[in-house]
C-alpha cells in the first residue's frame, strides 16, 4: 500500500496469521497472496493492527526525518505534547521533559491540554443551547473518521470543532507567530491523518515510541536531565483539559464549567461499543440532549497504540488524575475567535452480492450445506458468510478459512496414503494410532484388515496390540531420532522398517514394507546364479582337461617328427653310417 499512508504492512514479515483481520473493526484488510493490508479508504487509523500484529509486519509511518528537517530549517519549532506523557514516562518531570525537547532543538514546549480547555468551554457553550438529540464529541480523530465512513448519516451529530491538539496549534500559532513549526507528540497514530489535512496547523505528529527512539539515538535519558525549577511550559500551564486522555476526562472538565439541565452525558470508549450504541439510532429516536464522549482506545488515550503497551492502564490513568487540577471555580480565559471545523461524510460504498454469489463463494471453501458454516471466526470475520462476501469484495482468500484448509489438508494426505504401495502408520505419545493406510493394515494380517474397516485409519487402535515392535516406535519418541531397521523378521514376513519424527517426543511415523517376496526371489536368483557358476566351473574344468590331453599328444606327435627329420642328411651333406 502507499507508504504515505499511517499505517502500512512489511509485506516480507507478514506471517498470514490474520489476527489484524480478526482485531480490525471495521475490517479495513485486504488479503492478497497471504500477506495483510490496510485499506486506506476503510482504514479508520485506530492503530489495532499495528498492537495486535505478531511478527511486527505492521508500521506506522516514520516521520522522525521530517521533524528532524523541521527543526534545522526553522527558526521556531514548539511542541504540543499529549496530556498522556505522564503516563509513558513515569517519574519525569514537566522540566526534564522541558530540557530533553529543548535539547533536540526546539524552542519551547506546550501542553496540548490548553487546546482541551479550549475545547470544553466550546462545547460547554453550546450545550447551554442544545436541543434534544445527539451531539458527538469531535476530540477523538479515529472515532470522528468511523462516523464519516460508517455512519454517515449522523456525521452532521459531531460537534463542529476542532479537536484539543487542532485547537491547541491553533493556539500556539496566534500567540508565538503564524511562521513557527508545530509538532504533535502523542499516543495516537491518527493524529498523523489530523496533521497531514490541517499542515497550517500541525507540521508533524509524532508518536510516544517515534519521540522515544529519538531520545535514545541521542543518548538522552529524561531522568537524568539538568533542570530550572523556573521552568515553564508555553502560554500556561494546563489544569483540568490535563483529564481528556482518560475515559470520562471530557466529561468531567465541561462538568465543571457549570450546570447542565437536560442534558445526559455518556463516555464510551472502543469502537465495538461506539458501534453498539450507534447501531439504528437516529437523532429524533431522542427525548433529551445527549453528548457521548467518544474515545477509540478503550480506558482513553493512555491506552493509545503509540505509547508502551507493557505499562498498567489503571496506573496510567491514576497518573494523569494526579497530574490535573479542576479548580472549584474555572478562570476566565482567552478564548480562540474560532474554533469551527466541518466534517463530510466519507461513506465507505457499501458493494451488495446476490444470494447466489454468496453461495458459490461458500463453495469455493467446501461449505454446500448451512451445517458446514462453522462460523468460527479464524478467518477474522464474525461468520461464514461474512467472510464470502469479503471474499467477493476482493479482501479475503480461500487459504483464510481454516476449516477448509485442514480438510484440503487431510485430503492430500489421505490421497498420498492410500496411494502409498509401503505400509503408513502416524501414532501419538501413547502409541496410539492416529491414521493409517490399508497397505499397513494387510501387512498385519486379517485382524488388521477388519480393524482398518471398522475404523477408517484404525484411529485410536493401539499399536502394541497391532505389530510386536512398538518398542522401536517408543524409543525414537523417546530421543526424537529417526530409526530405520531393515531385513526385520516378523512371523513370516521380513520387513524394512523406518520410524521417523513430525512433532518431537509426540507424534512419530513410519515407513514399513514387506520385502519378502523380493528377498525369496533374490535367494533363488542367488541360487539358479551359484548353479550356472558351478556348471561353467565344470565346463571349464573339462574343456581344460581336454585341451591338456590334446596338448600331450601333439607333443609326442611333434617330437616323433622332429626325430624322423634328424635322422636324414641335409642336401649335400653325406649319409650318417655305423661306426
Amino acid at each position: 500500500m502507499d507508504r504515505q499512508y499511517p499505517i502500512y504492512t512489511v509485506e516480507t514479515e507478514c506471517q498470514d496469521c490474520y489476527k489484524c483481520v480478526r482485531h480490525c473493526p471495521v475490517k479495513a484488510i485486504r488479503i492478497v497472496n497471504g500477506r495483510a493490508n490496510a485499506v486506506p479508504e476503510l482504514c479508520i487509523a485506530c492503530g489495532r493492527c499495528v498492537k495486535v500484529c505478531p511478527a511486527k509486519a505492521k508500521r506506522v509511518r516514520d516521520d522522525l526525518g521530517r521533524t528532524r528537517s523541521l527543526v534545522d530549517r526553522c527558526e521556531k519549532v514548539y511542541v504540543s505534547i499529549a496530556p498522556s506523557w505522564v503516563s509513558e514516562f513515569d517519574g519525569v518531570t514537566a522540566q526534564q521533559m522541558m530540557a530533553a525537547l529543548r535539547q533536540l532543538g526546539f524552542v519551547g514546549v506546550s501542553e496540548t491540554a490548553l487546546g482541551a480547555q479550549q475545547v470544553s468551554f466550546a462545547l460547554a457553550e453550546k450545550l447551554r443551547h442544545q436541543p434534544p438529540g445527539l451531539l458527538l464529541s469531535s476530540a477523538c480523530p479515529v472515532c470522528v473518521s468511523y462516523i464519516q465512513k460508517y455512519h454517515p448519516d449522523l456525521v452532521d451529530t459531531i460537534a463542529a470543532m476542532h479537536s484539543p491538539a487542532l485547537a491547541h496549534a491553533q493556539m500556539l500559532h496566534e500567540e508565538l507567530g503564524e511562521h513557527i513549526g508545530v509538532v504533535f507528540i502523542g499516543p495516537c497514530i491518527a493524529k498523523k491523518l489530523e496533521s497531514d489535512r490541517h499542515p497550517e496547523l500541525i507540521n508533524i505528529a509524532l508518536t510516544f515510541e517515534e519521540f522515544q527512539r529519538w531520545l535514545d539515538e541521542e543518548g538522552i535519558v529524561l531522568e537524568n536531565m539538568d533542570t530550572d525549577a523556573s521552568d515553564h511550559f508555553a502560554l500556561a500551564d494546563s489544569q483540568e483539559g490535563a483529564l481528556y486522555p482518560i475515559e470520562g476526562g471530557m466529561t468531567d472538565t465541561i462538568k465543571a464549567l457549570g450546570e447542565f439541565n437536560g442534558v445526559e452525558f455518556v463516555t464510551i470508549s472502543g469502537i465495538e461499543h461506539l458501534e453498539e450504541s450507534l447501531a439504528g439510532l437516529s437523532d429524533s429516536s431522542l427525548r433529551q440532549s445527549v453528548l457521548i464522549e467518544c474515545l477509540a482506545c478503550e480506558g482513553g488515550c493512555v491506552n493509545g497504540p503509540g505509547s508502551k503497551q507493557n505499562k498498567n492502564p489503571l496506573v496510567g490513568r491514576m497518573r494523569v488524575i494526579e497530574r490535573s487540577t479542576i479548580p472549584e471555580t474555572i478562570p476566565a480565559r482567552k478564548q480562540l475567535a474560532s474554533l469551527e471545523e466541518q466534517y463530510a461524510s466519507e461513506t465507505v460504498p457499501e458493494v451488495v452480492f446476490t444470494e447466489q454469489q454468496v453461495t458459490d463463494a461458500l463453495a469455493r471453501i467446501g461449505k454446500t450445506h448451512k451445517e458446514d458454516e462453522m462460523n468460527c471466526g479464524g478467518c477474522g470475520y464474525n461468520t461464514c458468510r461474512e467472510f464470502a462476501r469479503a471474499m467477493l469484495a476482493g479482501k479475503g482468500e480461500p487459504e483464510m478459512c481454516a476449516s477448509f484448509m485442514r480438510r484440503q489438508a487431510h485430503r492430500k494426505a489421505n490421497a498420498l496414503l492410500r496411494c502409498m504401495p509401503s505400509g503408513s502408520v502416524i501414532v501419538d505419545a501413547n502409541l496410539y494410532i492416529i491414521e493409517s493406510n490399508e497397505s499397513f493394515a494387510r501387512i498385519f494380517g486379517e485382524e488388521s484388515i477388519l480393524a482398518f474397516k471398522a475404523s477408517k485409519g484404525m484411529s485410536g487402535a493401539n499399536l502394541e496390540k497391532v505389530l510386536p515392535f512398538a518398542n522401536v516406535f517408543r524409543d525414537v519418541l523417546k530421543s526424537d531420532k529417526d530409526s530405520h531397521h531393515e531385513r526385520m523378521i516378523v512371523g513370516d514376513k521380513m520387513l524394512n522398517v523406518t520410524v521417523f519424527t513430525i512433532e518431537p517426543h509426540l507424534v512419530v511415523g513410519a515407513i514399513i514394507e514387506d520385502v519378502t517376496t523380493t528377498e525369496l526371489r533374490r535367494e533363488q536368483i542367488a541360487r539358479k546364479a551359484k548353479e550356472v557358476i558351478n556348471r561353467n566351473i565344470s565346463t571349464v574344468q573339462e574343456i581344460a582337461f581336454q585341451l591338456g590331453e590334446n596338448m600331450a599328444d601333439t607333443e609326442i606327435l611333434l617330437r616323433s617328427i622332429a626325430e624322423d627329420y634328424s635322422d636324414k642328411p641335409l642336401p649335400g651333406q653325406p649319409k650318417k653310417g655305423r661306426q
